[in-house]
C-alpha cells in the first residue's frame, strides 16, 4: 500500500506544491527560501524517515509568516491524505527528546480532532532570518490540517536553535511512531470505527 500524497496551493502570497512519502528513506527535497526553516524541514524528514519534495515561492520580500504557515497547511493535509482511513496505523506517538541542554517532550494523536497546546522556553526573536514565533504557526498550521491533537513541550531549555531544533525532532520521531503499522492490528486504532 502506498502512502503518498501530493498537495498544490496557490494564493496570492504563496504557490506551493508539496509531496511525502509516509514510508520513505528520511530526504528533503526542495527549499522554502528561509534557510533556517530549510534545515528544520531537512531534520523533520530525516527523524520521521518520511521523503518530502518542496517547491515553493512566497512572498519573502514581506516576511516568512505566508511561507512557514502555508508549508504547514500543505504538509498537515498531504499528512492527512496519505493516511487515509487510518487503519492499522498506531495513532498515538511520543517522544522525549534531549539535545544538550534542551530536554523536548511531544506527544501527539492522529485523532482527527485537531489541538495544539506547545510551550517552549523564551526564543530569540530571530534564529538566523527566521521568525522564532513562526515556530508555533507552523505547528498550528499542521495539527489542524492534520486533524492531529499535539503537544510540544520544553522540560529544559536553553539555546533558541537547540529549543526549535530538539520540537522538530521530538515532533518527528512522535510522528513516526504513530503513522507506523501496529502489525498486530489491521483495524481504524477506534472503538468508534473512524477517526
Amino acid at each position: 500500500m502506498s502512502r503518498t500524497a501530493a498537495i498544490a496551493r496557490k494564493t496570492a502570497e504563496t504557490d506551493i506544491t508539496l509531496s511525502i512519502n509516509l514510508d520513505g528513506q528520511g530526504t528533503f527535497e526542495g527549499t522554502s527560501g528561509i534557510g533556517f526553516f530549510d534545515h528544520m524541514l531537512v531534520l523533520l524528514a530525516r527523524h520521521a524517515l518520511m521523503d518530502i519534495t518542496l517547491c515553493c515561492k512566497g512572498d519573502l520580500q514581506v516576511d516568512g509568516h505566508h511561507t512557514v504557515e502555508d508549508i504547514g497547511i500543505c504538509l498537515g493535509q498531504a499528512i492527512a491524505q496519505a493516511l487515509g482511513n487510518k487503519a492499522g496505523i498506531r495513532r498515538y506517538g511520543q517522544m522525549m527528546l534531549p539535545m544538550d541542554e534542551v530536554l523536548m517532550l511531544c506527544a501527539l494523536d492522529l485523532s482527527g480532532r485537531p489541538y495544539l497546546a506547545m510551550e517552549l522556553t523564551q526564543l530569540p526573536e530571530k534564529i538566523g532570518q527566521f521568525d522564532s514565533e513562526l515556530v508555533e504557526e507552523f505547528f498550528r498550521a499542521v495539527s489542524m490540517n492534520s486533524g492531529m491533537n499535539l503537544h510540544l513541550k520544553a522540560l529544559a531549555g536553553g539555546n533558541g536553535h537547540h529549543v526549535v531544533e530538539a520540537a522538530f525532532k521530538a515532533f518527528a520521531r512522535a510522528l513516526r511512531g504513530a503513522v507506523e503499522m501496529d502489525g498486530r492490528d489491521t483495524r481504524v486504532p477506534s472503538t468508534k470505527g473512524a477517526l
